[in-house]
């Protein structure tokens, strides 16, 4: 264990790192809901005519649901401390956030929250502090 980092900087390091892992969890957990209500009950979603990413609401079931599976093992990772979880965190919360830009015609707000979830996981997970231990 190195000790290069003061305690108060080493508790931030710890603090986000945790709140990276939680709000992974949730983005998670909602990009499952969300692949879920399209597979499920596809017809909740309004489908825009003349919509420039237009895919088929069961191919963007698919993908989120794959996205949700992914986001809540790594969250669980995160919180356990692997190392690997902090690049996969920032490489998914960025194609989640991709992802849901590209879905903001059938269903604003939810992927507005995503976006904002993955832009706190992505800015909690590079501020990290290498020579700290989780």
């Amino acid at each position: 264990m190195s000790t290069n980092l003061s305690p108060a900087k080493r508790g931030w390091s710890v603090g986000l790192t945790a709140m990276a892992g939680f709000f992974l969890l949730m983005a998670g957990g909602f990009q499952l809901l969300q692949g879920l209500a399209a597979l499920i009950h596809g017809d909740f979603f309004v489908v825009v005519q003349n919509n420039t990413y237009s895919l088929n609401v069961t191919g963007w079931g698919w993908i989120h649901l794959i996205i949700g599976i992914i986001g809540i093992i790594t969250g669980f990772a995160l919180l356990a401390g692997q190392t690997w979880a902090r690049v996969v965190g920032i490489v998914l919360a960025v194609l989640s956030a991709i992802a849901n830009f590209m879905f903001l015609p059938y269903y604003p707000v939810w992927s507005i929250l995503i976006i904002v979830l993955d832009i706190a996981v992505i800015w909690a997970l590079t501020v990290y502090e290498r020579d700290s231990e989780f």
